[in-house]
């Protein structure tokens, strides 16, 4: 069985030891470095993507809504008295 490295045993007193602000600044500092930001032309690309998704979804919601509504009406329409 292979050991997971995520699983621990219980906590050390050290654990428990909390980082101070200047420590957290200066790793939050070094973290923010290594992000890699998006040219402006994968922005561009990253925007569309996701407008027409949004759009395709809106359209398809819409023709399901309009579907199930009529299908509704159709089902419990009053047929008219005889």
């Amino acid at each position: 069985m292979s050991e997971s490295k995520a699983v621990r045993g219980p906590r050390d007193s050290k654990a428990d030891k909390r980082t101070s602000i200047p420590t957290f600044y200066r790793q939050v500092v070094a973290e923010m470095r290594k992000v890699v930001y998006p040219t402006q032309e994968q922005l561009v690309t990253y925007f569309l993507v996701v407008m027409v998704f949004v759009l395709f979804m809106m359209a398809f919601v819409s023709a399901l809504d309009l579907g199930f509504g009529k299908l509704v009406f159709w089902v419990f329409a009053g047929r008219g008295t005889q």
